[in-house]
């Protein structure tokens, strides 16, 4: 019968945040150097679940070496690897070869230093309720659910918990703290599932400015004029 969540979690959870980081990336890691999705789940696990790295290293390796049969995927009763461009035979070397990068980061303490969001994988994984903001408001939907940005922006406000609204103003001054271009904060929107422009006049960056501003002020006031 097919895993209850528990099970999968238990078995195959961090195995599988490691193939989703290569989500529209290239699974071209070599043992002298990791792949930039690998590159980019190292980067933000190391410094958000540090731990969680030595789980995904067995997880990996445990996987490589006992591949599961085709009853038992069809049962349900394993983790199917997703179609990475390899071929059968491959992608059990593929895996070895994860988990002994894995395995070199955190006996070596080779950590990647902070930076931009370089995978579509690390832009959800660091900014998930800015996703979740942009992603379910501000959809190419969005003109026929609202009538304006602000009153999207209003209608979240007034169904998220407080405390939820409070994560994604810290992820507003996060991501307004990497200091890119206008056209990468663009890119960074859109990546996170924005498929609106901005309210005219402001650039993708003033506008998330503007709403890290409106939804830290007390709710009561938020839409009302200053004159």
């Amino acid at each position: 019968m097919p895993l209850s969540p528990l099970e999968h979690d238990r078995r195959y959870g961090e195995l599988d945040q490691v193939i989703r980081a290569y989500a529209g990336q290239p699974a071209d890691d070599t043992p002298d150097k990791p792949s930039q999705a690998l590159t980019a789940y190292l980067r933000h696990t190391w410094h958000n679940r540090p731990w969680a790295l030595a789980v995904a290293e067995r997880q990996l390796r445990e996987y490589a070496e006992h591949p599961p049969g085709r009853l038992r995927l069809r049962l349900g009763e394993f983790y199917a690897i997703p179609d990475v461009g390899l071929s059968e035979g491959e992608v059990q070397q593929w895996l070895h070869c994860l988990a002994d990068h894995l395995k070199h980061s955190v006996e070596e303490g080779e950590v990647p230093p902070p930076a931009t969001p370089t995978t579509h994988w690390e832009w959800h994984a660091r900014f998930p309720e800015l996703a979740q903001f942009v992603g379910g408001w501000f959809s190419q939907d969005m003109p026929d659910e609202f009538e304006d940005h602000d009153t999207a922006v209003d209608d979240y406000r007034t169904s998220t918990d407080p405390h939820v609204v409070a994560r994604l103003v810290g992820e507003l001054h996060e991501l307004l703290a990497l200091d890119l271009d206008e056209s990468d904060y663009a890119l960074a929107v859109a990546e996170l599932g924005m498929e609106v422009d901005p309210p005219t006049p402001y650039a993708p960056s003033g506008w998330l400015a503007l709403v890290a501003e409106r939804l830290s002020g007390p709710r009561a006031e938020y839409g009302r004029s200053s004159g």
